[in-house]
């Protein structure tokens, strides 16, 4: 990337940070509408075009870029973690909760985006949106799988990651001992997939590969004595 593509990317990220943190109030109290991009405009002081070039889609593009920084937020407080200590369960924990607490004080504004994104324009977005944080805690805490294994952790773990986000937005102890009690619950999902991988990974290293079994069927098993 050259210094000057490095600048206009550096000036459009200042552009759209701005214009989320003017948002995020209005967001808090009047959700995420049609207007908030106009409001967010108002109090930034940016120029209503720019605004509209990085927002294209309104306060859509802008629940997403919140949720693309609450990502990059958690990511930068797990690489500073003492994770390579941990087991997986502690750090699976740990990512889910960093990325949880990169939301707090927030809680209201992102109720409010939660309904945006379960409206008809924005189906596509919310599941991606999950995926992606999980993607983020998988990858933090070290996770080198690939294929079947990159998926259905991914897969597991946006399901825990998305039923604890509900329980920590309604949680209104300051210590969130009830979200705690849930998050370790449901890590059990993702310690028995890691428990049922390796047992199946046991049977399957002495069987023959799955190729010249299939051919096999295919063909046949030659002559019979």
């Amino acid at each position: 990337m050259t210094e000057t593509s490095a600048d206009a990317q550096s000036f459009y990220h200042s552009t759209r940070t701005a214009l989320l943190q003017a948002a995020l109030p209005h967001a808090a109290f009047d959700g995420w509408g049609e207007g908030l991009l106009e409001l967010a405009i108002e109090d930034s002081s940016v120029d209503a075009h720019e605004a509209h070039l990085a927002f294209p889609r309104g306060e859509l593009d802008l629940v997403v870029f919140w949720s693309e920084e609450l990502d990059s937020q958690a990511r930068t407080v797990l690489e500073a973690a003492e994770l390579p200590a941990m087991k997986i369960r502690e750090r699976v924990t740990t990512g889910v909760w960093a990325r949880l607490e990169a939301m707090d004080g927030q809680e209201e504004a992102a109720l409010q985006a939660r309904t945006r994104l379960l409206r008809p324009d924005a189906g596509h977005e919310a599941s991606r949106l999950v995926w992606a944080t999980a993607d983020m805690i998988w990858r933090a805490i070290g996770d080198p799988s690939t294929d079947f294994n990159y998926y259905s952790k991914r897969t597991i773990l946006s399901g825990v990651y998305a039923s604890t986000l509900s329980i920590w937005l309604h949680d209104t102890d300051p210590e969130k001992a009830k979200t705690r009690e849930f998050l370790d619950r449901r890590i059990e999902n993702v310690m028995q997939f890691e428990k049922t991988k390796r047992q199946v990974q046991k049977v399957t290293d002495n069987l023959p590969g799955l190729g010249p079994l299939l051919g096999r069927l295919r063909y046949g098993f030659g002559p019979r004595f």
